[in-house]
């Protein structure tokens, strides 16, 4: 693939930065800031730039580490995945393009106070020539924004000095008279000035010496932008009277025909001209990197990635750049359009936050030249105040926002997502802090074994099956030299009162009391017989662990009857209100198993499932294998971290352990003893991966761990565990 020419120095760097701020932001916005917030609108201004500090800082760290073009969407796209990645480049290129569209248009009533012309042809004949420079070069465009940003900061800098003699301080009075309210909504609308400061990353490919010129670009003029902000609006408001401006299409020119006298409007109005047609001309360029960079990663067609043999430019990613820009010229309100994009300006500088923590925390190679002070907390303060901002700009700006995101979400499902197999730094990150959170709970799980376990005999059950029970239980409670007590449960109709002849034994209790005394002896635990009569078996089986402060409960699981369907299943009315674990035991025996499955569902093993599978396979001297099923999607990053947290899991258990996967035909390279598995999750019945076995066909005993809500992770948690594993 054809690479782009690098042939921009820090000169060029600067002006493209400067050049993409100074425009609309001073000839245009603070005339309409001053009716949100009065004189504070220099306080405005202030506090913008300081809140663009942190997206400043973090682009400048990613740009070091990947100098490649498409900037932002370069970044959130490694960072955070393909799917916001889309969302990131499409969005960005859109608010760009309408941004220059609104600096072309807010530029031609200037040129209007002196020549009479109509204004759309006008910004389309400019348009055309910014698209056709663009075309021929990078080192041209680079050429003619340094000449542009040298011009117009000279006339910008003799407004201010030659201003400043009459400022009067009574055009300040009620500096805060709209309060905390005006003060954060004109912020809001003012922040778009500085949306430019980070663009020069979108042409990062093009740079000379990224790991220097970026960061000072980029920082340096963001620290002069402010101050000449902040200075030129100071001016605006101390020479003119209060509410003269507010409102105008062009405050500047008004301020400098109150000090200057014509001469000084005709200087302001070239530099408003040529302020705006420098930010037009900074769109262009480093709009267009956008579909030259999705392309290079199949989220757009190959077509926007090729590169002209002839100009060394992504001539075709120029020129639909151009043509959306002449269209929005040409038919679209530009300023309400603006505020739309704008607004999504504030969310992708909240985005480029959030994607510094996941790259640094992810397991990527990541090796900036220049790294961001006050990590993470700058990177929270400017993740938070993004969102604070986006309440600021009002619903319609949201809406345009929430708009382009799901176009954007449209695009990538039905073109992006059949062509990509790749996954975020963050959502790495992520697995691993849920895995490690997941680990955690584990040795917490095995340091507490149960120490009295109830099995719970609610059926007639032959003597294979009822020794099956007890020895699951026997195992269980072995570790801890713990109890066991296995209750027989008979239930008897409403109709028939629970007296003493009810209550007598007869010979096949006395005969289950010596069998269970038998194998108490046979396995060597604590084993106590009893039997208990009911009217109703379920809320007995829950009272008396309750009363006995039992552990856990293990029950065979019952088949789903005619009564269950009617009335539900007594075993599951158990699990919903029992205060501590259930193990459901599907029973086809239980025989010193030599091979005990933990069959996972592609998410961490939940503890309770892990501390059961170990206890059976140390108490039988047998092998544990960790089985999960195969996902053709995984990434080789995902496979890698799954593999480390299974590793990770393998080191706190005590018996032999390997890792088996689930055949895609639903096979077993071998044929496991014991199953032990999962409750299912009910309230992530619709968070699942179809297709996916969650455990082997059932011909050997299954165990299906039901933990007690307060051992079970939060929905959130949970939902995090599916999502990212």
């Amino acid at each position: 693939m054809k690479e782009l020419e690098r042939d921009l120095g820090l000169p060029s760097v600067f002006a493209i930065s400067i050049g993409a701020m100074i425009g609309s932001g001073i000839f245009i916005l603070p005339a309409l800031a001053l009716e949100v917030a009065g004189p504070a609108v220099i306080v405005a201004y202030a506090l913008a730039g300081l809140l663009v500090v942190p997206a400043a800082l973090s682009k400048s760290e990613m740009a070091t580490a990947m100098p490649k073009a498409g900037g932002t969407y370069i970044y959130i796209e490694r960072g955070m995945g393909p799917l916001l990645g889309t969302v990131a480049g499409v969005g960005t290129w859109f608010s760009l393009s309408f941004k220059g569209a609104l600096a072309l248009v807010g530029g031609v009533p200037y040129l209007l106070l002196l020549f009479d012309l109509p204004l759309r042809p006008v910004a389309l004949s400019v348009a055309a020539v910014l698209i056709l420079v663009n075309v021929v070069g990078a080192k041209q465009t680079g050429r003619l924004q340094v000449g542009i940003v040298v011009v117009m900061l000279a006339a910008l800098g003799w407004f201010a000095a030659g201003s400043a003699p009459s400022v009067q301080q009574a055009n300040y009075a009620g500096f805060f008279d709209a309060g905390l309210g005006g003060l954060l909504a004109a912020t809001g609308l003012v922040f778009v000035s500085y949306a430019g400061v980070t663009k020069v990353a979108s042409v990062a490919e093009e740079v000379e010496n990224p790991g220097r010129n970026i960061p000072l670009g980029i920082l340096g003029s963001l620290a002069f932008t402010t101050v000449l902000y902040v200075a030129i609006v100071a001016v605006l408001v101390g020479v003119t009277d209060p509410g003269s401006v507010a409102g105008s299409l062009t405050p500047m020119a008004v301020a400098a025909e109150a000090t200057l006298g014509q001469f000084g409007v005709v200087v302001v109005i070239l530099a408003a001209i040529l302020a705006l047609v420098s930010t037009a001309n900074a769109g262009v360029l480093s709009s267009s990197r956008y579909p030259f960079a999705m392309s290079r990663d199949k989220l757009a067609p190959p077509s926007f990635s090729a590169v002209s043999e002839r100009f060394g430019t992504p001539v075709a990613s120029i020129t639909l750049t151009g043509a959306v820009l002449l269209v929005l010229i040409a038919f679209v309100p530009i300023l309400d359009i603006a505020k739309l994009a704008s607004a999504f300006q504030i969310l992708v500088f909240g985005l480029i936050n959030v994607a510094v923590v996941a790259f640094r925390e992810g397991n990527a190679e990541y090796d900036p030249e220049f790294t961001s002070p006050l990590y993470p907390w700058l990177q929270v303060f400017g993740a938070v105040t993004a969102a604070l901002l986006l309440t600021q700009m009002g619903s319609t700006a949201l809406l345009g926002a929430v708009a382009i995101t799901l176009g954007s979400v449209v695009w990538y499902v039905l073109y992006a997502r059949p062509r990509v197999s790749r996954e975020g730094v963050v959502t790495d990150a992520v697995r691993r802090q849920v895995g490690q959170s997941a680990l955690s709970r584990t040795e917490s799980a095995m340091d507490e074994p149960p120490r009295e376990v109830l099995v719970a005999l609610t059926k007639d059950l032959d003597d294979r099956r009822e020794r099956s029970l007890v020895s699951v239980a026997a195992d269980l409670v072995r570790p801890d030299d713990g109890r066991v007590v296995v209750v027989r449960f008979e239930e008897v109709p409403d109709q028939v009162p629970l007296t003493e002849a009810v209550t007598a034994q007869s010979p096949a209790d006395r005969s289950y009391e010596a069998r269970i005394e038998a194998l108490a002896a046979e396995l060597d635990v604590d084993i106590e017989a009893d039997e208990i009569v009911s009217h109703d078996t379920k809320h007995a089986v829950v009272n008396f662990a309750a009363g006995r402060g039992i552990d856990a409960i293990v029950a065979e699981h019952e088949p789903l009857r005619l009564r269950s369907r009617l009335f539900g299943d007594p075993i599951d009315w158990v699990v919903r209100h029992a205060h501590c674990d259930v193990l459901l035991v599907d029973n086809l025996g239980y025989d010193s198993p030599e091979r005990v499955v933990l069959s996972g569902d592609g998410g961490p093993y939940p503890p309770r499932a892990v501390s059961v599978a170990a206890a059976v396979a140390a108490a039988n001297a047998s092998e544990l294998l960790l089985q999960h099923p195969p996902n053709p999607e995984m990434t080789e990053q995902h496979e890698r971290t799954v593999g480390e947290y299974q590793t990770e899991l393998s080191a706190l258990l005590s018996v032999p352990v390997r890792t088996t996967s689930l055949r895609t035909d639903g096979g077993r390279p071998t044929r496991p003893d014991v199953v032990v598995r999962r409750a299912p999750d009910r309230g992530l019945r619709n968070v699942r991966f179809a297709g996916r076995p969650t455990a082997p066909s059932p011909r050997c005993t299954t165990i299906t761990v039901y933990p007690h809500d307060s051992r079970r992770p939060g929905f959130a948690q949970r939902l995090l565990e599916r999502v990212t594993f």
